[in-house]
This record gives C-alpha cells, sequence and structure tokens, in this order.
C-alpha cells in the first residue's frame, strides 16, 4: 500500500467556471470560506504535502501557504483539467499525485487511503466510482505518467475518463454519491 507520504496531493482550480459567469470557482464561498482552502483543508490531512493549479488570482490562492502552480506555459489555451494533472505530475516531489477538484466540498475524509488501497505495482492511476459511475477528477497517478499525458494532451486529449482509461487503471468504490456533489452552479452553491 502507498503511505500518505508518498503522495502530493493537488486541489484543480484552474478551471473557466464558465457553468458560474466565468467567475473563479475555487474563490467562491461556501460555509465562509472559499471552495479551494475548503478542499485543501480536507486535503491535507490525507497527504504528505498539498499544493494547487491555478490559473488566475494565483496571489491569492498562494496567500494560503501551498504551492499553487498554473498550467505548463508550453500548452496553448484551455486545457481542461488535465493539464491541471501535468501541472501536478511535473511539480509533485513525490512518487504518487492525488487529485480533487475544488468544487466538491464534501469529498471523503478517507479518500487517499482507500484510493492508495488499490494503486498496486502493475497499477498506474486509480479513480473513484460510486454507483453512479466513475469520479474521474478524484484520481491517484503514479508521476512517472507524467510524460505520457504531455504526449496525450499535445495530440488533443481533454477528458480525464477518457485518458484514465487508457493507463494501467484500477478503480476504488465509496457507498455514498453524495460526498462527490459538486458546485457547477449558482443553484448548486446554494443547495451544497
Amino acid at each position: 500500500m502507498v503511505e500518505a507520504a508518498q503522495i502530493t496531493g493537488l486541489v484543480l482550480a484552474g478551471g473557466q467556471g464558465s457553468r458560474l459567469g466565468g467567475v473563479d470557482k475555487g474563490l467562491q464561498v461556501y460555509r465562509s470560506q472559499p471552495l479551494a482552502l475548503n478542499a485543501l483543508q480536507r486535503l491535507a490531512p490525507q497527504v504528505g504535502r498539498v499544493m494547487l493549479s491555478a490559473n488566475r488570482n494565483i496571489e491569492q490562492y498562494a496567500r494560503w501557504g501551498a504551492p499553487v502552480w498554473p498550467d505548463p506555459a508550453d500548452l496553448a489555451g484551455y486545457q481542461g483539467p488535465l493539464a491541471g494533472f501535468l501541472a501536478g505530475l511535473e511539480h509533485a516531489g513525490t512518487p504518487y499525485l492525488v487529485t480533487v477538484p475544488c468544487d466538491c466540498p464534501h469529498f471523503p475524509t478517507d479518500l487517499v487511503a482507500r484510493l492508495a488501497a488499490a494503486m498496486h505495482e502493475d497499477i498506474d492511476a486509480v479513480i473513484a466510482t460510486t454507483r453512479q459511475g466513475a469520479e474521474p477528477a478524484f484520481c491517484l497517478m503514479r508521476c512517472s505518467l507524467a510524460d505520457t499525458l504531455r504526449r496525450d494532451l499535445q495530440a488533443g486529449e481533454r477528458k480525464i475518463e477518457r485518458w484514465s482509461a487508457q493507463q494501467r487503471r484500477a478503480e476504488a468504490c465509496f457507498d455514498d454519491p453524495a460526498a462527490f456533489f459538486n458546485i457547477n452552479t449558482p443553484e448548486d452553491l446554494g443547495r451544497a
């Protein structure tokens, strides 16, 4: 089993926030603090170190004390969350990276331990699933996947699910789909 100290946690906050009117989703307030800070605090006890992926308001994110990495500069335009994965893989400094989106405030507090339990020698990536399907943004992966991911991004790949399905992948099943509820609209923020 992979030890927590071998894992860097990455909060994905680099999106365009298009369904929220273009605002920086990670900075939207949930229970009196920004969504991305909530995710960072929830993830930190589960891993050896944490960092954030963000493409705007980087100085504001940096105030929380964790390193902040934008999408790699050599990738043109907005590449989606896989570009955040790549930034994390290239800066982790540990053998493993786990990713969580900033807009899911109730992800399990045992998320990383359960993903790590499914990681074996012949596996490169483990994603979370529920009875409602895959949650591919919740992914534990080997940092050795960086070169493969860079090639796939340069070839036009943008979908996490499709990319992770091409890797030697396992799944960790979680019983409560509500734990993976994500905030995409102003109505979702109100419901959360």
